[in-house]
């Protein structure tokens, strides 16, 4: 017998008996039962007993039946787009919020309605489901405008993470900003900041690149680009594109560039591979890892500028000249590729090749723009 009192004279019993036989044994329904039967309540003073049993197959239903209502000075949902983000993998990762917009929106938007369907059984609920992908956005946009003009609460979900990061959206997103409709954004996981926050790459600065383009010369350029940048850069990849990736970042980054390979994040298989982008090529050139791949190359260490000395500076002026450019636009080449003045270049010149180029005097136009 369990007693505790308390300055009160109510006495009251919170006994929700419909859920205890799917929660315990009937055995241990029969125990409290007599446990109850047995207390003896002194007056003017409060006897309470409390028992909690859960098994994981009914939590996510519990949960969601015991959302807290919001507060009254906040008052309902607003009518508008929710932007709401998803767990990526673990199903835990869902906030409160999401799970009451989702419960209260009069429709969902969602990727794929079949692994969408999934999430929403798992939390019991039951609003309407209604494809939104890439392939059909631009038929879908107008009716979903009018609904939300109509003063609908429209939920978009992607399969995982946040919508419109990688993810349909963004264009719904700007349609309803040029329509002065609300968007609201309803914060989650996602891959990329998940996968950053765990590399052990610096995270003052990063890059979040996404997919790269199908077409071999607008990836490379891509590459070339992320390659000279001075912050950690973030790609998502296929995992049938790895072996592809690695070697053309291998070749435009360095082999000797830190990298880290995240898989199946949140998932019962994570992974983080770290090394070199080398090893990475050749780790992965007979192995094809499964799952959502997110790449994180180390930036590019800016290295001390060298001055270069004055013969370097004669051979690089001497092999333009020789090649037909004037000596003045040598000089601005040369200029341009170094951290030497132009004025100081523009005087070796001279000194070195004037009087072969007979034909440019002092008055070279080179000369006046440096005055």
């Amino acid at each position: 017998m369990l007693s505790r009192r308390l300055p009160s004279t109510a006495v009251s019993f919170s006994w929700r008996r419909s859920r205890l036989p799917n929660l315990v044994p009937t055995q241990t329904v029969q125990m409290v039962q007599r446990s109850l039967e047995s207390l003896s309540v002194c007056p003017n003073k409060v006897c309470m007993i409390a028992f909690c049993y859960s098994t994981s197959p009914q939590i996510s239903a519990d949960l969601t039946d015991s959302i807290p209502q919001p507060p009254s000075k906040q008052g309902p949902l607003q009518p508008g787009l929710y932007l709401v983000g998803t767990p990526i993998g673990n199903l835990e990762d869902i906030t409160l919020r999401a799970l009451r917009v989702l419960k209260s929106a009069h429709v969902i938007l969602s990727e794929d309605t079949r692994h969408s369907g999934k999430l929403l059984r798992h939390y019991n609920i039951k609003t309407p489901l209604l494809s939104y992908h890439k392939f059909n956005e631009t038929q879908r946009e107008q009716t979903v405008l009018k609904r939300l003009k109509e003063g609908e609460i429209v939920a978009l979900i992607s399969d995982a993470g946040m919508p419109g990061i990688s993810d349909p959206g963004t264009e719904l997103a700007k349609q309803c900003v040029h329509e002065n409709i609300p968007v609201i954004p309803i914060p989650g996981p996602s891959a990329f900041v998940a996968a950053l926050s765990a590399s052990g790459l610096s995270t003052d600065e990063f890059t979040f690149v996404g997919f790269l383009s199908k077409h071999a010369g607008s990836r490379r350029e891509r590459l070339m680009v992320s390659a000279n940048e001075a912050t950690t850069q973030i790609f998502y990849v296929p995992p049938h594109k790895l072996r592809e990736f690695l070697e053309e970042a291998s070749s435009l980054f360095g082999v000797t560039r830190q990298c880290v390979i995240a898989r199946e994040i949140t998932k019962v298989h994570e992974e983080f591979w770290r090394g070199t982008l080398g090893e990475a090529e050749e780790v992965f050139s007979t192995r094809t890892p499964r799952g959502e791949i997110t790449v994180l190359v180390e930036r590019k260490e800016n290295s001390p500028v060298e001055t270069p000395s004055e013969s370097q500076l004669e051979d690089e002026l001497r092999d333009l000249i020789s090649n037909g450019h004037s000596l003045s636009t040598a000089v601005k080449l040369v200029a341009d590729g170094t951290s030497v003045r132009k004025k100081t270049i523009y005087s070796i010149a001279l000194r070195k090749f004037g009087k072969q180029l007979g034909s440019e005097s002092h008055e070279d136009p080179c000369k006046r723009q440096l005055e």
